[in-house]
């Protein structure tokens, strides 16, 4: 299978010539991700709902790699404030809850000051879903 790039069409992807996602057979490498809302181009101000954006981001690349935020097997989290982790946990928890991957958080400073977290996920898709393989439904 050859290697899929998926791109959000984000100026970021663009001037550091990087794709949202790389799709390698069955493993989805999803960039780590913001809190911008690619479509407006803005940001929240607010870290929960930059962590909700993240996630609504991770999973419009996870589906157009034919994967879902249930088939994610790794997260690392990066946050510029410690003093936020308890506050975004419990929206980490209903986004992961179900594929309860492998999770790494750590706290960083970010290009951006306006970003107050960053999300990088790798999934596996089910490869006993026949979607885009030889033979399978497309």
């Amino acid at each position: 299978m050859a290697r899929q790039r998926i791109s959000s069409g984000s100026t970021f992807e663009e001037l550091a010539g990087y794709s949202r996602a790389v799709v390698d057979g069955d493993w989805v490498f999803v960039s780590g991700t913001t809190g911008f809302d690619y479509k407006a181009g803005t940001i929240a101000a607010d870290v929960i709902e930059q962590t909700h954006q993240c996630f609504r981001n991770i999973q419009w690349a996870l589906e157009q790699a034919k994967s879902g935020l249930k088939d994610m097997v790794r997260i690392q989290i990066h946050i510029t404030d410690p003093a936020d982790f308890t506050k975004i946990a419990p929206v980490i928890g209903q986004y992961c809850r179900e594929a309860r991957p492998a999770n790494t958080t750590v706290v960083a400073q970010l290009i951006d000051p306006r970003m107050k977290i960053e999300i990088e996920v790798t999934a596996r898709r089910d490869s006993s879903d026949p979607v885009d393989r030889p033979g399978g439904r497309k």
